[in-house]
């Protein structure tokens, strides 16, 4: 009754357009509400308006200051974006080789001060595991001929990492993270 008092029988055109809107972004932000209007679209209405659906994982938006710390931070130590911009074509394997250890060490290093990361499995890689049911599927990826429902048993190709703790360093207001490495200018 609470929205006939306010729609009235006959909504105005205005009213319908500010409802069409309204409902859109709804539809584009809320994963079940979508669900429910296209049952109701489609003539059905196999979902109660206000019944609990299954959770839907929500799309986390990335903090994308972190990212440019971090490559910053890799920058400084290890030199990482000078050699990743660098045309190695011309050089040496050798030489390449030495610049990679350099890049290899100052990133290590960046990496030990900042996080700390550890694999996701302790077994050693080549070591038949059995995933049990209800495993974390973002721990752990399936490769090969993946069928039928967990347990699944399989060798362990890669241990793969994860941050167990982050230890980036505060920034002052205003300052640009975009500038990764400033320019130099010798005098």
């Amino acid at each position: 009754m609470k929205n006939k008092a306010k729609w009235g029988t006959k909504p105005s055109v205005f009213s319908r357009l500010i409802l069409a809107l309204a409902t859109c972004r709804r539809i584009l932000v809320d994963v079940r509400f979508a669900g429910q209007i296209a049952a109701l679209r489609a003539g059905s209405s196999t979902t109660a308006p206000d019944a609990p659906g299954p959770e839907v994982p929500r799309l986390q938006v990335a903090e994308p200051n972190a990212g440019l710390q971090l490559l910053g931070l890799l920058q400084q130590e290890g030199r990482f974006i000078d050699f990743l911009e660098e045309d190695v074509g011309t050089y040496s394997d050798a030489e390449i080789g030495a610049a990679a250890r350099v890049v290899h060490e100052g990133c290590k290093k960046t990496l030990g001060q900042h996080f700390t990361i550890e694999a996701v499995r302790a077994e050693a890689e080549g070591t038949r595991v059995t995933l049990a049911e209800g495993f974390d599927a973002s721990a752990v990826q399936l490769t090969g001929n993946v069928v039928g429902q967990a347990p699944f048993t399989g060798s362990l190709v890669h241990r793969g990492w994860q941050v167990t703790e982050t230890r980036l360093p505060q920034v002052a207001a205003g300052h640009d993270l975009t500038i990764l490495a400033p320019a130099e200018v010798e005098l």
